[in-house]
């Protein structure tokens, strides 16, 4: 929806999910900031490994940096949902159950294993 109305700093979208399915795979932003308004239907989203039953009107956020989280829809009827937040040219995302990182920058993107992330350090 945003790219249609001609933004670039921001994305709306509206999202779908079938009975049964979920948005996305679990996941954290270090960068950008996202939010979700719930239109029709029922969903549980999983955040920081808690379950919280949503319906029409509820509305969630995730302030950078984030903790994980997802939308599934375990009921029988269609979740429709708002989602919203930033598109910065560099983003960072944390996939805690798949082990993975992924580092975006513009139109680039990486992938990296968590357990392979070794702190930085200045000795010469």
């Amino acid at each position: 929806m945003s790219q249609l109305a001609g933004l670039s700093r921001t994305g709306v979208s509206l999202v779908r999910i079938a009975p049964g399915k979920e948005s996305f795979a679990y996941h954290l932003h270090h960068r950008e900031e996202e939010w979700i308004y719930l239109l029709k239907g029922r969903g549980v989203a999983q955040i920081d490994g808690h379950d919280y039953e949503l319906g029409p009107g509820d509305f969630i956020a995730f302030p950078t940096p984030s903790v994980a989280h997802n939308m599934s829809n375990p009921f029988d009827v269609e979740l429709t949902y708002l989602m919203g937040g930033e598109t910065l040219e560099h983003e960072i995302a944390d996939f805690p159950d798949l082990g993975k990182r992924m580092i975006r920058s513009g139109e680039s993107i990486e992938i990296y294993e968590l357990k392979d992330g070794k702190p930085f350090t200045s000795d010469a």
